[in-house]
């Protein structure tokens, strides 16, 4: 081999190794994990100092049950009234995302790579609720999509696309009917339940039940949710590249929200 075609080769192999882990980098499956009330309620103990209440002082007593260092804070604040997404607690990546966010996460296959997920989010949500006694009257969120990233920039600009976010910048939830609360939500304690309401996507509004999980912590209310959609039912169009052989048509709208007094 001569040292043109010496060169040549190595020029070669290094043009392999740089789009090689290009794409590497654009199809690797580095998805964030799905919502949990544990993960969310854990993240806002840590971020905010809350811990679980300190045993009272004195002789240790054999008849108290173990303590759980790891248990979320009591209630500090009563469960009624009017509450509204806190924007200052926690914060919102990919890596550590401990405030509010809203975004979806969906099913593909690519080429000479097998399945993966994608995931995008926003940490612009507003909105508010209501609750009476132990029951939620009222609840409204605003998501901005316009500002939704996923976890690999190589697709920003497809969701973008495909929700058409010049048109219909936002995506809006109303809930319909009151919702039982129950009297573990006053206590502190993780409740689930299922909310009925108006979801609108891409300017098309669908009924939905979500269900939920909430818990009252310290003095915030935290609130986890996801839900599977048909993107054809809100005239979505999943984006499409060359190296991606299939997308779902069904998403998973997921949410974490941190609500404080207002």
């Amino acid at each position: 081999m001569n040292k043109t075609t010496r060169i040549a080769a190595i020029a070669l192999a290094v043009v392999v190794v740089v789009i090689g882990g290009g794409l590497f980098w654009y199809l690797r499956d580095d998805a964030p994990a799905a919502v949990s009330l544990e993960s969310a309620t854990e993240s806002l103990s840590t971020s905010t100092g809350d811990s679980a209440d300190e045993p009272a002082s004195g002789g240790a007593d054999d008849s108290a049950e173990p303590s759980d260092a790891t248990a979320a804070p009591g209630p500090t604040v009563e469960l009624p009234g009017a509450w509204s997404v806190d924007t200052k607690s926690g914060e919102f990546d990919f890596e550590s995302a401990t405030g509010t966010f809203a975004g979806f996460r969906i099913n593909e296959t690519l080429s000479e790579i097998g399945e993966a997920t994608a995931v995008g989010r926003t940490g612009d949500v507003e909105g508010s609720i209501e609750i009476v006694d132990t029951t939620l009257s009222v609840a409204g969120f605003t998501v901005d999509l316009s500002t939704i990233t996923t976890n690999d920039l190589g697709r920003d600009d497809k969701v973008q696309g495909a929700l058409e976010t010049d048109r219909f910048p936002s995506a809006t939830f109303v809930l319909a009917e009151p919702v039982d609360l129950g009297a573990d939500a006053a206590a502190g304690k993780p409740i689930s339940v299922d909310a009925a309401g108006d979801l609108t996507i891409h300017g098309v509004t669908k009924a939905v039940v979500f269900p939920l999980e909430a818990q009252l912590v310290g003095s915030t209310i935290v609130i986890v949710g996801s839900l599977e959609i048909s993107l054809a039912d809100f005239g979505v169009v999943a984006p499409t590249a060359p190296i991606v052989l299939s997308v779902e048509d069904v998403a998973i709208v997921e949410f974490q929200l941190l609500l404080v007094k207002s």
